[in-house]
């Protein structure tokens, strides 16, 4: 199966084709695997962070004229342009990709759903609930938001007239900006998945029930 095209949605009832049920649910099964990995896979963290990389440094480099002007370097007419189409150029590829990574989950969920739709079978879809994944992202997200609410405030009370230029602020403050909403993308994401675990699949099994 490619790694960019997700399974289709089951196939309509008055052309599907399954011999027994068995069939069904093995096929049913292997389409939410891959569907919950494309959605929740650790490997989704590790792209959204590396996007987010590129949005701290496509605003690093977009800021760098701007320091450099107020600098009165003499490069700057020169240079500043060639940093400004740079930092562009990492900057609007990653928020186009979060803004699709977004739009594809929403695909994603709906597709999961019908899947869970075509039939019940608790025993194998109880691990779509995923505690650890979705505590994982969690944390993580939680982490990466602090920091940039951090490196945001940081960068406001720091600054002192005189000695920190507009650019070092916006800097910061961009940079903060960036991690905090990286992070509330992924936290966001796991509540998300936490309600509609609640929603699909019911309550989690306690160890008095099994």
């Amino acid at each position: 199966m490619s790694r960019v095209t997700l399974p289709p949605p089951p196939p309509p009832p008055h052309i599907r084709t399954w011999p027994d049920r068995s069939a069904l649910l093995a096929d049913r099964q292997r389409a939410l695997d891959e569907l919950h990995r494309r959605s929740l896979g650790v490997h989704r963290v590790l792209l959204l962070w590396l996007q987010a990389l590129a949005a701290v440094i496509g605003w690093s480099l977009l800021v760098l004229p701007v320091q450099q002007f107020e600098e009165k370097d003499p490069t700057a007419f020169l240079l500043g342009p060639v940093f400004a189409l740079l930092g562009l150029a990492a900057l609007a590829p990653s928020v186009v990709a979060v803004v699709l990574a977004i739009r594809r989950d929403h695909q994603i969920r709906q597709l999961i759903d019908a899947w869970l739709a075509l039939d019940s079978h608790p025993l194998s879809d109880a691990r779509l609930r995923s505690p650890g994944l979705s505590l994982f992202w969690l944390l993580s997200s939680l982490t990466v938001a602090a920091i940039g609410l951090w490196a945001s405030f940081a960068a406001v009370a720091g600054a002192r007239p005189g000695r920190s230029t507009y650019a070092e602020v916006a800097l910061g403050m961009g940079i903060g900006m960036i991690l905090w909403l990286t992070g509330l993308i992924g936290v966001v994401k796991a509540v998300r998945h936490y309600r509609w675990a609640l929603r699909a699949l019911g309550p989690a099994p306690t160890a008095g029930h099994r």
